[in-house]
């Protein structure tokens, strides 16, 4: 119950900023309006194969999770630059129950994202079918890690670096190394290595997967079984850090 408490308030305080949230939305919007756009320019047999609907949604999609980093290590730092959090400590809570608490909120928001992101993309020409319910339940694997990645940021850093590092820097490697834009083949080398490390491109991939109904991609390729890996050690970091902070109260 105290957990649930934290977690309403914690939505509470993302309702009343609901700029951040419009623009979490909409500036993936406009990317696929774009590309879109774009790709109708170019001549027959000449658009790259990313910037088909079917390769080009997915990846937007991913992109636009990628601002719940910001949203989660901001929810963090703001808390722990007042007395707020310092008094919560005081609480039974746990650092695991915190996390959860900053961790919930932000799951309905990046479902909406994704619902919002399909939906212009059916308008925009993308074929329905059931296999895109199914990249809705893939968009909740990979918001928990996005978020999971701000609250560790948000724990270690203060909100000033916080917009620096998460709103700047993660949304940016999201977009080169995930292969949103073009295939890490055509780069290659060095580039292509780092990006198949990076959970990124595992993150786009198991939502291309999941559009086309692809399972291999997942399961024996492994796109899925890295996310996670990256989700579980970035989680335990996130609550181990948290669990210093208290004990530092």
């Amino acid at each position: 119950m105290r957990m649930l408490t934290f977690t309403k308030r914690t939505l509470k305080e993302i309702v009343l900023d609901p700029l951040s949230v419009v623009f979490g939305i909409g500036f993936p919007i406009i990317l696929l309006l774009l590309f879109s756009a774009i790709s109708r320019g170019i001549p027959n047999g000449y658009a790259p194969d990313t910037f088909q609907l079917t390769q080009l949604t997915p990846a937007i999609t991913v992109f636009g999770l990628s601002f719940l980093t910001l949203f989660a290590a901001l929810l963090v730092s703001k808390d722990r630059g007042s007395s707020f959090l310092q008094r919560l400590f005081t609480t039974p809570l746990t650092a695991v129950d915190y996390i959860v608490s900053y961790m919930l909120p932000l799951l309905p928001i990046a479902l909406l994202q994704s619902v919002v992101c399909y939906a212009v993309a059916l308008i925009l020409g993308l074929e329905f079918t059931v296999n895109i319910l199914l990249t809705l339940i893939g968009t909740l694997v990979i918001a928990l890690f996005f978020s999971a990645l701000g609250l560790f940021f948000g724990t270690i850093l203060n909100e000033k670096q916080v917009g620096g590092l998460c709103g700047a820097l993660i949304t940016n490697i999201t977009a080169w190394f995930s292969g949103a834009w073009f295939s890490l083949d055509m780069v290659g080398g060095a580039f292509k290595v780092i990006g198949q490390i990076l959970p990124f491109y595992h993150a786009v991939e198991i939502q291309r997967a999941l559009l086309r109904g692809n399972f291999d991609g997942l399961f024996v390729e492994g796109h899925l079984w890295i996310l996670l890996a990256y989700t579980v050690v970035t989680l335990i970091a996130a609550i181990a850090v948290f669990t210093f902070r208290m004990r530092e109260k």
